[in-house]
């Protein structure tokens, strides 16, 4: 969501007149677009803003600070740091280029943090770098408050984006050469068009399928809760959405999912892997947990490893847990798990996880997968990487013209974290 939001950001400001540079020295304008997920984003802020120290306004670039750490702090950001000219909310994105120029014309700190309920961008708005691959927000906002989550405090409630407004996006980001699309939205399964009756989530992924030019579909983050059957049909029945599920355990303890306000058991959780299994026998199921909740036991724990090895992940993102402010759990519950045996905790999950990695990369050996090329390796230049349907990382020999083709790559080697193959066609 945050690279998205960049995205829109710089188209905005390209259409008001501004160039991007590489260079931050060159800059009249520096933008910093802020995640407060995570702990110490407040921190991370004001260490970038320290190269700008001893400056005079004269000789420094206007500074912006946007997303979800200026929702957050707000007028505190500009008390904090006077280097500070624009402070922006999560729903004030488009407010952006005039409180810049206000805040150049005026020498005056200009500050918008107001809960706006429009969810429209100018279409063709955003700047997408990705070659391969675009963004397209469904849903903004939360109305869940899981005890841990900051989300409903920094981006808002929950708000719809109309059907034809986003099925116009992917129209014109395919225009564009991208074919592969990704459906944001906190719960983005909890999706129910405004604009048509009766387009729920499902539907507007068969909607999506239609659009001529879409060759993969993802989306990011289902909720267990809204995985309806109509919604496994559909990953299972339309040829371009991703045989893929990302499904955000959190954690393998009824007890800690309860005090997590995730408003399913364990038992819950099992019962709908082996319901989409049951469906999809070959789907590559992720997802999120979390370690060192509040009030977890080394039971509870022990339960997060045993639903671990029962499911089977094919990737997991993982984190020892941290208070976020306003949050249920920030002021109800105390951070009673310290921070070593969280990081003990975390440690073993992952070691876990990366075991169970390994063995199911291994079951690809020899196996012959459809990649989509994204871009030329990380690691080595004469080498692309892709992905397969189930999110797989494949790397290659190959060349810079495969990029945005379907590729099929036998696999001959295998790693935890992704597997390496040579190409016979694209």
């Amino acid at each position: 969501m945050n690279v998205h939001d960049s995205e829109r950001l710089r188209g905005l400001l390209e259409t008001a007149g501004f160039e991007s540079t590489e260079v931050i020295d060159d800059a009249d304008l520096v933008l910093i677009n802020t995640c407060s997920v995570r702990e110490r984003a407040q921190e991370k802020l004001f260490a970038r803003l320290d190269r700008f120290n001893g400056k005079s306004r004269e000789s420094r670039p206007t500074i912006a600070v946007t997303g979800c750490v200026a929702q957050q702090e707000g007028a505190k950001i500009l008390e904090r740091s006077p280097l500070v000219d624009v402070v922006v909310g999560t729903q004030a994105l488009t407010a952006l280029p005039k409180l810049v120029l206000r805040a150049e014309q005026e020498s005056v700190p200009q500050i918008n943090i107001e809960p706006y309920d429009s969810v429209s961008f100018p279409l063709g708005i955003a700047v997408r770098k990705d070659p391969v691959k675009a963004y397209v927000s469904i849903i903004e906002g939360c109305n869940d408050f899981c005890s841990y989550c900051v989300v409903p405090y920094t981006r808002g409630h929950e708000r719809m984006r109309p059907a034809f407004e986003i099925i116009d996006e992917i129209a014109e980001a395919v225009a564009s050469g991208r074919t592969e699309i990704h459906l944001l939205g906190q719960i983005v399964n909890h999706y129910q068009a405004p604009d048509i009756e009766k387009c729920g989530f499902s539907e507007l992924l068969a909607r999506i399928d239609r659009i001529a030019g879409v060759s993969r579909i993802r989306f990011a983050s289902p909720h267990p809760r809204h995985v309806t059957t109509r919604v496994i049909d559909a990953i299972r029945d339309l040829p371009s959405v991703c045989k893929h599920l990302h499904l955000p355990a959190q954690s393998g303890s009824t007890r800690t999912l309860e005090r997590m306000r995730r408003r399913y058991t364990r038992d819950d959780y099992l019962r709908l892997v082996e319901k989409i299994r049951r469906a999809i026998p070959r789907i590559a199921l992720s997802t999120d947990m979390i370690v060192g909740f509040p009030g977890e036991s080394r039971e509870d724990f022990a339960e997060t490893l045993s639903l671990t090895q029962e499911v089977g992940f094919k990737s997991m993102f993982s984190f020892k847990y941290s208070e976020r402010p306003n949050t249920l759990a920030q002021k109800r519950m105390p951070d009673d798990v310290s921070e070593v045996e969280k990081g003990f905790r975390l440690t073993e999950l992952q070691r876990l996880q990366q075991g169970i990695q390994l063995s199911l990369n291994k079951e690809m050996l020899g196996q012959t997968v459809e990649v989509l090329v994204e871009a030329t390796s990380r690691r080595r230049n004469n080498e692309m990487f892709g992905r397969t349907t189930g999110n797989t990382v494949v790397n290659f020999p190959g060349e810079q013209r495969w990029v945005g083709q379907l590729a099929n790559v036998k696999i001959e080697r295998i790693g935890p974290n992704s597997v390496w193959g040579r190409v016979f066609d694209v």
